[in-house]
């Protein structure tokens, strides 16, 4: 079975061809980073316009490296939620329109839960039952998969997420937009203990996380030593910041894991392919015999492949939609 698969909530246009749920025939990502670039993080109007600029074209050249005619795909795929309202129409309204013009179901697909299914086109033999750490610029939240598409939240963040933050404290140590791969690199040139930033826990949710006072506090810090003229290590701050997020997301997938009996964990999102992150899971799970997936770093941003595969999934279990269908901002992955 083949999917075309259509993925718009926020900066990237992205277009796969995907077979079965697990093959990958052609995947293409028009980026808008360096546009947005020019304000510090993504500006929504300007992501709108640009998906509309590029998805007709983009669609042509993903079936066009598939290898595939239009009359040869069985069903459209679309992120629907969550994501920014008018980037996520874009897609939407695009994939529609593609499915009714070709008489062929319209699958709605979850943001993250496509984050996770990018797992199933690294690893052919992964299947559920497992747990998945989603860690992105929009959404972090550990979730107990069940099968393909029954899923339930175990701990989330209550306010910000922990790619967010990433950028947030990029930006004030003077890095550029997105801030993942400078903050990982400005990481690496500091063994970090340096300076004390908060953890916070959630009274009654030990698996749930916040990230803000974890922003503030990096904010402060900058702004301080810029109006004091006192010295700012700004690599063992950006080290101190990345371990700060370890110690937040990583602990609880392991408590969540032991709660649950789950011998497999799986990472997704754009954090994961954070380099402190991936090596303190491997280091957690090994000590306790969780058998850990990470997605190739490719497969960890937005892409439409993930977004093809888990709306194979989606299909099978009847999740389909009509014309009706709409966009929303925010959805549970429930």
């Amino acid at each position: 079975m083949r999917i075309l698969a259509f993925e718009s909530s926020c900066d990237e246009t992205a277009v796969a061809v995907v077979e079965d749920g697990r093959r990958v025939l052609s995947s293409e990502i028009a980026s808008q980073v360096e546009v947005h670039a020019l304000y510090g993080g993504v500006v929504p109007e300007i992501a709108s316009r640009a998906h509309i600029e590029a998805i007709a074209p983009l669609t042509e050249r993903a079936l066009a490296h598939a290898g595939c005619r239009r009359e040869e795909i069985d069903a459209v795929a679309v992120t629907y939620a969550p994501g920014l309202i008018g980037a996520l129409l874009v897609g939407v309204s695009f994939a529609k329109a593609f499915a009714f013009a070709l008489d062929v179901p319209l699958v709605p697909v979850h943001h993250i839960r496509g984050h996770i299914a990018a797992n199933y086109l690294a690893f052919p033999e992964l299947e559920p039952p497992f747990l998945a750490l989603a860690v992105s610029g929009g959404n972090t939240l550990i979730a107990d998969v069940a099968d393909y598409t029954r899923m339930k939240i175990l701990g989330s963040t209550r306010d910000d997420a922990a790619g967010e933050c990433f950028d947030k404290a990029a930006r004030v140590l003077g890095l550029p937009y997105p801030g993942g791969k400078p903050m990982e690199d400005l990481a690496s040139q500091s063994a970090g203990g340096v300076y004390a930033l908060p953890l916070a826990h959630v009274d009654g949710a030990p698996l749930d996380m916040s990230f803000s006072g974890l922003k503030t506090a990096v904010v402060n810090l900058a702004h301080h030593a810029d109006q004091t003229g006192e010295p700012l290590d700004r690599s063992a701050l950006a080290r101190d910041f990345t371990e700060a997020v370890c110690e937040m997301v990583v602990p609880r997938a392991m408590e969540a894991a032991k709660q649950t009996g789950r011998k497999v964990l799986c990472a997704a999102g754009g954090v994961a392919a954070n380099r402190f992150v991936r090596e303190r899971l491997m280091r957690e799970c090994g000590g306790a015999g969780i058998k850990l997936y990470l997605p190739p770093l490719s497969l960890c941003g937005d892409n439409a492949a993930m977004i093809g595969a888990q709306g194979y999934y989606e299909y099978l279990a009847g999740h389909t939609a009509g014309m009706e269908l709409n966009a929303y901002a925010t959805r549970e992955i429930e």
